[in-house]
């Protein structure tokens, strides 16, 4: 019976199933085929086959015909891995500004490979920004559970490798393609690389019918992707001569080189970020440092530099050992033969440094590999000074960090080819007085030379971690700067991190050779290096290090040359770019004086057979800018404060209003070097071959320095150090008396009033007008802080500002009411009576 029921049974399913598959059979003939569905990994082989070249490295990348498949072993899925993102050839048609150069770093991100369900691999998107590190406390698990890395890319899984250890997946079209990972980042760079973005291309969508992979190699740490992208550029009507009734659509074509590079699964130790040594930094949310609370820890930015195992005995007894790995810089290829060697000095000075830390050879300079084929500039193991073709006046030094310990994993240091006019430039300006080899326009050989050594030695410094030191120069005695003996022995400013050129105060008769105008690697610079880069084994972690740091800072500090002055501080006149020792006043006089020297020669010195006036036009500049500088130098001490970062085992302030009396001597310099008009900058002689008007050379130097004087940020300032000081401070009463008896002197005097005094005073008049009525714009005034702490600032409406710039105007209104009759000069009557008619209008306003 049960016999019978199950064959009947088997009967009845063979009928249904034919019965199916004719349905379908008939269906098909109606329809089309469903398309065939993935139907998971197959055989290697299959996807492997025997027509497949392989490269072996950190990934297997096997290329197949046009296809490309990584072969990711287990043991690698979940590890970190930072993608690196770099032009290295650039379009014709790319515009050439500070980006647009083979080399420009494009992107930087950290990634993992992870395995998923579904026979998938996921490409994960991995951010530092929040961590809890340690997995043994219910922390880490809520961390985890609200920050989960974002899915970038799903990769079906191919095939399984042979021996069953690793999985194999296509890359061709992800690599082909544009995305945040491998092409250009879609926002800014991280606060230790510069990125440049697409606009610096001007380059649109991807265009993929025009693009394809290049090459792929694989090495042991590291796989490096090149491929040509190319995208749409659309240039506006009227551009390059187009007519402006037409637009014109062209292509941007680029290769890129993407290089995916293991990071170290121990990572290196942090070392807390002091804000006394100005090292960069990298920053994220800590929820393990603080059980009652969340903090930031900030790490600063460094190599990793360890003595080798058998070392490490001499290394702790003071003994000079050389690194497991040194840093090692190599010079582009293209970069012209005859300055190679000067880059490698300025990158071979920082050995002095590196002594300091305990490390002899720590850092060298090499040529590039000729003939090599597995040197590649390209290749994210090797860091290079990379020479770009390009019309900017400029280098920079951008480093690729690991996020999660801030070590230092490779740098491309950007050198543009025209940064030798800049140096060019400077050196003329601030040298030729004292040093007979800079009054020509084409230097020799050997001095730009030495120039480029120590441009590459400030730009390999921060490389090395370093920020500029805006304040080290500060720490110089004036004098010393002319003293011959001692400025040759200890250099002109502490830190080669500075932004101190050259030695501008030695004056022609002090006979300081180039030994005393040139930077160098500093004090400082050895402090920073020492501070930054010595182990200290017997602490485990930068927590445990932070107390033993802290007191070896504060001893050294007691070194004023070791004080670091932050870049883009707003307040503190010590920490400025282009200036020198500790009293702008006096520093700026001899620079002047220097500056006078010069222009009297400059038709000579800058003359070349068979060439127009331009040397003379672009040096003529830059003495007007250089005067600029001096004359900002001298201006940051109005309302000044000076900043001096501590930790609260050191007495004193950190934040101290500026003297008085230094505020007060500022003013007077002003008056005496600017408002009293510097004629000797109006060389007709000059005026007449490079055209212009010193009229408005002179008036626009004025004007801005009357508007950062008469700014809310001065005034503000100046209201808050009367209230803190009361008696002892320098009040804006005082700031307008002082400034009234340098611009207004004719009141008294009852000279005439030149043209060059009667546009100072109406410009005068007019900057404290539009205080007690801003003119109406539609403009928004954004105010960027370069590093510096905002400070919050009184609101002229509400303050002292309003009611102090309204009562100095009605003086002033009426002691000009007062001296105009006793004006003999008709022109300068005018012009008085018309500055009251200005003040007249600002105090009473009509619709």
């Amino acid at each position: 019976m049960r016999k019978s029921l199950r064959h009947f049974t088997l009967i009845v399913m063979a009928m249904t199933v034919a019965s199916i598959l004719f349905a379908q059979q008939r269906s098909d003939t109606t329809r089309p085929v469903s398309p065939t569905r993935p139907t998971g990994p197959k055989p290697y082989k299959e996807i492997i086959t025997d027509k497949a070249k392989t490269d072996d490295g950190l990934f297997k990348v096997h290329k197949l015909d046009d296809k490309y498949y990584f072969e990711i072993p287990d043991s690698l899925m979940g590890r970190d891995i930072m993608v690196v993102n770099r032009v290295t050839k650039s379009s014709i048609n790319s515009p050439k500004g500070f980006g647009g150069y083979a080399g420009d770093q494009i992107n930087e991100s950290v990634i993992r490979f992870e395995k998923a369900p579904g026979n998938k691999i996921y490409l994960k998107s991995v951010s530092y920004s929040i961590m809890s590190k340690d997995s043994s406390q219910p922390m880490y698990q809520a961390v985890m559970n609200s920050n989960i890395q974002p899915i970038s890319a799903s990769f079906d899984i191919k095939a399984f490798s042979k021996d069953s250890t690793g999985e194999v997946i296509e890359m061709t079209d992800y690599l082909n393609s544009d995305n945040d990972i491998i092409a250009f980042a879609s926002g800014g760079g991280t606060s230790t690389s510069v990125l440049i973005g697409k606009s610096s291309f001007q380059a649109g969508g991807l265009q993929a019918d025009k693009s394809y992979i290049s090459g792929i190699r694989s090495f042991p740490v590291n796989i490096e992707v090149s491929a040509i992208k190319t995208y749409s550029k659309t240039i506006s009507p009227g551009f390059g001569g187009i007519p402006s009734s037409t637009g014109s659509q062209q292509n941007i074509t680029l290769e890129i080189n993407s290089s995916f590079v293991l990071l170290p699964a121990k990572t290196m130790t942090q070392r807390s970020y002091d804000s006394r040594i100005g090292y960069f930094s990298r920053s994220y949310t800590d929820y393990d440092l603080n059980p009652q609370g969340v903090e930031n820890t900030t790490m600063i930015t460094r190599w990793r530099l360890e003595p080798k195992d058998e070392d490490l005995q001499k290394y702790l007894n003071d003994e000079l050992v050389e690194p497991k790995k040194p840093i090692i810089f190599y010079i582009d290829p293209a970069t012209p033969k005859k300055w190679v060697p000067y880059l490698i000095q300025g990158i071979n000075d920082w050995q002095v440094a590196f002594e300091k830390a305990g490390f002899k050879n720590a850092i060298i300079g090499k040529e590039a590999p000729v003939n090599d084929p597995e040197w590649s500039l390209q290749d994210s193991r090797y860091s290079a000074i990379v020479y770009k073709p390009s019309t900017v006046e400029n280098a920079y030094g951008p480093i690729v960090t690991d996020p999660r310990s801030g070590e230092i994993l490779e740098s491309h240091v950007g050198w543009f080819h025209n940064v030798m006019k800049l140096i060019h430039d400077w050196y003329f300006v601030q040298a030729a007085a004292v040093d007979t080899a800079a009054r020509k326009m084409q230097y020799d050989d050997e001095l730009m030379g030495q120039l480029i050594r120590f441009v590459s030695s400030h730009e390999v410094g921060h490389t090395l971690g370093l920020q500029h030191n805006w304040g080290s120069s500060a720490t110089v005695p004036v004098e010393n700067l002319r003293n011959k003996a001692w400025v040759e022995a200890n250099g002109h400013t502490p830190s080669i991190m500075d932004y101190a050129r050259f030695n501008y105060v030695a004056q022609p008769g002090d006979n300081i050779s180039e030994k005393g105008l040139f930077p160098r690697i500093g004090d400082y610079d050895k402090w920073a290096i020492e501070w930054g880069y010595r182990l200290f084994p017997q602490y485990k972690n930068a927590e445990e290090e932070k107390a033993y740091l802290n007191k070896w800072v504060i001893e050294k500090l007691k070194n004023q040359r070791l004080w670091f002055g932050r870049q883009g501080s707003p307040d503190d006149p010590r920490s400025q770019n282009e200036d020198l020792g500790d009293d702008a006043m006096k520093a700026s006089g001899y620079g002047i004086k220097n500056l006078q020297y010069i222009l009297p020669h400059l038709m000579e010195w800058t003359r070349q057979e068979n060439k127009d006036y331009t040397n003379l036009n672009d040096i003529y500049g830059e003495i007007t800018n250089q005067f600029s500088r001096y004359m900002g130098h001298v201006a940051k001490n109005i309302a000044g404060i000076y900043e001096t970062p501590k930790m609260v085992e050191e007495a004193g302030a950190i934040y101290e209003f500026v003297p008085k009396a230094k505020q007060k001597e500022a003013v007077d310099f002003l008056n005496k070097q600017l408002f009293n008009t510097p004629v000797w900058l109006a060389d007709n002689n000059i005026y007449n071959r490079i055209g212009g008007s010193p009229l408005i050379t002179i008036g626009n130097i004025q004007e801005s320095i009357l508007n950062r004087l008469f700014s809310a940020n001065t005034l503000s300032k100046l209201i808050q150090s009367e209230a803190a000081q009361e008696n002892q401070a320098y009040t804006i009463s005082e700031l307008f008396s002082d400034l009234k008896k340098g611009i207004w002197s004719e009141l008294t005097s009852k000279k005439k009033i030149d043209v060059y005094r009667r546009n100072l005073q109406k410009s005068y008049v007019n900057i404290l007008a539009n205080i007690i009525a801003p003119p109406k714009t539609s403009e928004t005034t954004i105010i960027i802080n370069f590093g510096g702490t905002a400070r919050p600032q009184l609101n002229a409406d509400k303050s002292d500002i309003k009611s102090m710039v309204r009562a100095h105007l009605t003086s002033l209104r009426n002691e000009i009411r007062s001296a105009i009759p006793s004006i003999p000069d008709e022109m300068s009557r005018y012009h008085l009576q018309d500055v009251v008619t200005r003040i007249d209008n600002a105090l009473n306003p009509k619709d």
